[in-house]
């Protein structure tokens, strides 16, 4: 069993896949070209933004974004404690401060009262200037825009959406990737639209933003690659990787969406009253980058992880260590912020298999083991 089978979806969709490959590789553009400007317009279609600037993946795609709004030295940043490093290393690069937030018990997303509070305190020291609250759409769901964006328009603040994991996701058929001033996504294969490598999106309805992310990208080009008229980056997402995600976006689309909901709703309704399963708020869709259960203590759920690895099912920890207590943001400014529900999840999430081509035998096994090791 697998934990994400690309190998299942390469053999569904490979005729296709195939093609795009090979129509690269004839074409000897392997730098931009028809494939990434076809998947940009598709991308920026399927989310509903007017803009969508492909780049080498997604860790480049929030630093892009902060640097088009001139985030630097002396500004606060608000990322929630319960992530990936890098929703708070970018920060860091740029010289800002990344200021952690906690986050809902039940969605896993950044907790709006957690964030207000860090808010207040940050004004409150007067040392930084708050400038951007970096949202992530955890595992799939979109955090709550309603409630975040109340706060960030209070404040004058900011939002850099990271969709790195929630592409796909929707709030009243709003899709993610378009909640934030910017958005960004990854499509690192394990991603729900994953590349066969690294690749990343930003997502925009500013024009002047895009035209800068656009510049950044390539080196801070003007006119040209050879007019270079501010410092940037070189992050470009290869035309292969292009080729590879069209087919994948549209079977995406079409179908995959709907089966990984499906192949949840299973899990959800299998796992009732042995352990905590997502919570999916109303009016939200989650394109399940994981499916993550709660357990009692890190000693049960430890202990469920090797009973599952002893049976040859894979299973993940996402994420065993609290932003705020990484040894890289050692040097950061601390704030008086509650982290009681990042401290808990820590010790108590696991991830299952799940993906669009999950068999509803997969699903029951996993079920049947987790059912064994709790003695139901």
């Amino acid at each position: 069993m697998e934990f994400r089978d690309l190998k299942k979806q390469y053999a569904v969709l490979k005729n296709d896949i195939d093609r795009h490959i090979d129509e690269v590789i004839a074409s000897s553009r392997f730098i931009g070209g028809s494939k990434v400007s076809e998947l940009e317009e598709k991308l920026a279609a399927y989310v509903g933004t007017k803009h969508c600037v492909t780049c080498a993946n997604g860790t480049d795609a929030l630093e892009l974004a902060l640097m088009a709004w001139g985030i630097g030295k002396g500004d606060a940043v608000f990322v929630p404690d319960f992530t990936f490093f890098s929703s708070g290393e970018i920060v860091a690069i740029l010289g800002a401060t990344p200021v952690f937030v906690d986050v809902d018990e039940d969605t896993f997303n950044m907790n709006s009262v957690s964030l207000e509070k860090a808010i207040n305190e940050v004004i409150a020291d007067g040392e930084l200037k708050p400038r951007v609250v970096i949202p992530v759409d955890l595992f799939g769901l979109p955090a709550n825009f309603v409630k975040l964006r109340k706060i960030a328009d209070k404040y004058g603040l900011k939002i850099l959406e990271d969709g790195a994991q929630g592409f796909g996701g929707e709030i009243d058929g709003k899709r993610a990737c378009s909640f934030g001033d910017i958005s960004t996504t990854s499509f690192f294969p394990a991603k729900p639209l994953g590349c066969y490598g690294d690749g990343g999106a930003i997502f925009t309805d500013d024009d002047e933003a895009a035209e800068l992310i656009r510049s950044y990208c390539v080196h801070g080009k003007g006119k040209m690659k050879y007019d270079n008229v501010r410092i940037g980056m070189n992050s470009r997402l290869d035309a292969i990787q292009a080729g590879i995600l069209l087919p994948k976006l549209a079977a995406f689309a079409e179908y995959e969406i709907k089966d990984v909901n499906a192949a949840a709703a299973k899990y959800t309704e299998l796992l009732k009253g042995m352990v905590t399963t997502p919570v999916i708020p109303e009016g939200f869709l989650s394109s399940w980058a994981q499916y993550t259960i709660k357990l009692d203590s890190r000693e049960q759920r430890d202990a469920l992880q090797g009973f599952l690895r002893e049976r040859s099912i894979p299973s993940m920890i996402y994420y065993p260590k609290q932003m705020h207590k990484q040894e890289a943001f050692d040097g950061e400014k601390n704030y008086e912020i509650d982290y009681s529900v990042t401290n808990k999840l820590c010790d108590t999430v696991l991830s299952l298999p799940i993906h669009p081509y999950i068999s509803d035998e997969d699903v029951d096994e996993v079920v049947s083991v987790i059912k064994e090791f709790l003695g139901k």
